[in-house]
């Protein structure tokens, strides 16, 4: 059985157990139920120690989410770029369904000012970042698929941004399979055949 009163925790330590706690609050209370007080008293210590490393109620909900999905991601290789898209627009349409889905939403529409850390949810964010889009397209590139002019971070992640619009305009629980389709088949390869002719 633990002591009640733990060793005082520097460093690593204290901000794993801060991460943890923050991690925590994310997935009982979502972010908008996630406050510092709440993060602190879970972590065992104060709203300062907090703060030295976080400086905003943003910052650590991107960095709890963060945690949250830092879990390597095993991306679909298929051996066509149209069909890698389509799994991965599908995975990324699970997640922002369910409920770690409902937390980055609820970051997303919390986080227009904050543009770094707009910038940083997006990269992490699992299917749903900018990694994996771009690996798909590099991959695709490199077998003929697409030019090399479309290796652009904002054309990779064109149908994640179009499927998160689909969530924020229409406040759907899930975007249908056909929507998906149409995004791949109708705005993305297009856009790719687009680079090659102007590239």
């Amino acid at each position: 059985m633990s002591e009640t009163t733990p060793t005082r925790r520097r460093g690593t330590a204290l901000e794993q157990a801060i991460l943890r706690a923050a991690v925590d609050e994310l997935l009982e209370s979502g972010y908008s139920g996630m406050t510092m007080d709440a993060v602190a008293k879970r972590a065992g210590t104060n709203k300062n120690a907090i703060y030295r490393r976080w400086p905003n109620r943003a910052a650590l909900g991107v960095a709890a989410y963060r945690q949250l999905t830092s879990a390597a991601l095993d991306l679909p290789d298929t051996g066509s770029l149209r069909e890698d898209a389509l799994e991965l627009l599908r995975r990324a349409n699970s997640h922002l369904a369910s409920p770690l889905g409902e937390i980055l939403r609820g970051l997303l529409s919390q986080l227009a000012n904050e543009p770094e850390l707009l910038a940083q949810l997006r990269e992490q964010g699992g299917e749903a970042g900018t990694r994996p889009w771009l690996t798909i397209l590099e991959r695709g590139i490199a077998r003929g698929e697409a030019p090399a002019t479309a290796r652009l971070a904002r054309v990779a992640t064109t149908p994640i941004d179009l499927l998160r619009n689909e969530f924020v305009t229409r406040g759907v629980p899930a975007v249908p399979d056909e929507v998906l389709v149409d995004i791949v088949d109708t705005v993305y390869l297009p856009l790719l055949r687009g680079y090659s002719v102007s590239g």
